[in-house]
């Protein structure tokens, strides 16, 4: 079993930046197998998306659209905690982030199909 574990989130102003971190605990077995973690975010009324994901220590890295240029994911060298560095941020990034991992193929990765592990969730909230 796995266990993810969020921090960084907080309130700003737009055009501000936040560090998001997720670490996983578990057995050396369960967390070293980890071939994928990134984020998802929900924001009040809307869906869950997908944000940013990363595989095997930066091989493969995914970014929304929305947040290209202004977000970076990356992970630690024990790949056991990923971080997005997030920067220019805009009210519409207002949301709960959720981190996630699994252990799915590159090419599941990427298209962000690697959901086996959840974590509580941080809020993130800019105001305009």
């Amino acid at each position: 079993q796995v266990q993810l574990v969020e921090s960084g989130g907080g309130s700003v102003q737009a055009g501000g930046s936040l560090r998001l971190s997720c670490a996983a605990f578990g057995s050396a077995d369960a967390i070293y197998s980890l071939t994928c973690m990134g984020w998802f975010r929900q924001a009040p009324g809307k869906e869950r998306e997908g944000v940013a994901a990363i595989y095997i220590g930066g091989k493969s890295t995914y970014l929304a659209d929305s947040v290209k240029g202004r977000f970076t994911i990356s992970q630690d060298n024990a790949k056991t905690t990923v971080n997005l560095q997030m920067t220019n941020l805009k009210p519409e990034d207002t949301a709960m982030y959720y981190c996630a991992a699994g252990r799915p193929t590159r090419e599941e990765c990427t298209a962000l199909k690697f959901t086996r592990y959840w974590g509580q969730g941080t809020q993130v909230t800019v105001s305009s």
